[in-house]
């Protein structure tokens, strides 16, 4: 049994991304554990936010089978308590964060949210543990 993924685009979270991929590059999202930014997907010029050995990278995501990916990465510690989600980034309307590259597009990117069902294994019962951590941006 496949394993459903971690982390999906909507329709126009897509398109935002493709929009700003234009104008700003390579891009990668870091979800914000809280603090000023509360608890939304952050959009940078990829390598811009430093991951490190703290870092899960959850996903790397196509936009319309473009070879280039769009990373998604959360800290370890914050990952522990969304491990049995999946997370999928949509756009809405109003502004977001100073720090995510589609404040200035009057929209602000956000999770929504739904639970994994378990990839059970028939031979031993064991449920997918997730992707491993990662000593960051070299080791991917």
């Amino acid at each position: 049994m496949a394993s459903e993924p971690r982390v999906e685009l909507t329709p126009a979270a897509a398109d935002l991304v493709r929009r700003l991929r234009a104008v700003h590059g390579p891009l990668m999202f870091h979800q914000s554990g809280g603090c000023c930014d509360g608890s939304a997907p952050m959009c940078y010029p990829a390598g811009e936010f430093r991951t490190g050995a703290s870092d899960v990278l959850l996903a790397d995501l196509a936009v319309d089978g473009v070879a280039e990916t769009v990373s998604f990465w959360m800290s370890a510690s914050q990952y522990e308590r969304w491990s049995h989600t999946r997370l999928i980034v949509d756009v809405v309307e109003g502004r977001g964060s100073g720090f995510s590259l589609e404040a200035p597009e009057g929209v602000r990117f956000l999770i929504r949210s739904r639970l994994l069902r378990p990839a059970t294994s028939y031979a031993s019962g064991a449920t997918d543990p997730g992707p491993p951590v990662s000593g960051g941006p070299s080791a991917h």
